[in-house]
């Protein structure tokens, strides 16, 4: 069966390959496996075209998430704290994974009900911007909890993103 134009023909192969020829384009086989074949007279190089630009957008359009690591301490001053709050805000708010790692030195190793609750006082928080993926795991002297980002957050973000851009691409049509 050869589809051209919308018109739908029962025919050989070797007519059909030879209307296309004659308009300079190529037999293209749709479904092989019906009964009978089902062929389209088009221009693959210009279909090739259009699927390969297809796949390179939507290449763009993928949102790629890194994983970014914040450092505490279990004896962490308030500052500190509130330092390392700001710094693992910000990569939620971009959109990234956060993972929370406390290190453990010495002694300290006999106080990791300490250190859990400074993880879990963190990830407190920022109970407003990220959900705990991973709970609180001891890994050697590590101790680390991975937090990810609300999607109204991710999305809040991307909207004022966009805002910018188009503040400042008016910006510069203005000069």
């Amino acid at each position: 069966m050869l589809i051209d134009n919308g018109s739908k023909k029962v025919m050989s192969t070797r007519d059909a390959q030879r209307i296309a020829d004659q308009r300079n384009l190529d037999l293209v086989i749709v479904q092989a496996k019906a009964q009978p074949p089902v062929a389209r007279i088009m221009d693959w190089g210009k279909v090739r075209f259009e699927q390969q630009k297809k796949i390179r957008e939507n290449k763009k359009k993928q949102v790629i998430v890194q994983t970014k690591e914040v450092r505490l301490s279990p004896v962490i001053g308030e500052g500190d704290f509130e330092t390392r709050k700001k710094a693992a805000t910000k990569f939620l708010v971009a959109g990234n994974k956060v993972k929370l790692n406390l290190r453990f030195r010495g002694r300290m190793m006999t106080h990791q009900d300490v250190g859990r609750q400074v993880l879990m006082n963190m990830a407190k928080q920022l109970a407003d911007l990220a959900n705990i993926d991973q709970m609180p795991q001891l890994l050697g002297r590590q101790m680390s909890l991975l937090l990810s980002p609300k999607p109204e957050v991710i999305k809040k973000a991307q909207s004022e993103k966009k805002n910018k851009l188009k503040e400042n691409t008016n910006a510069k049509d203005e000069d």
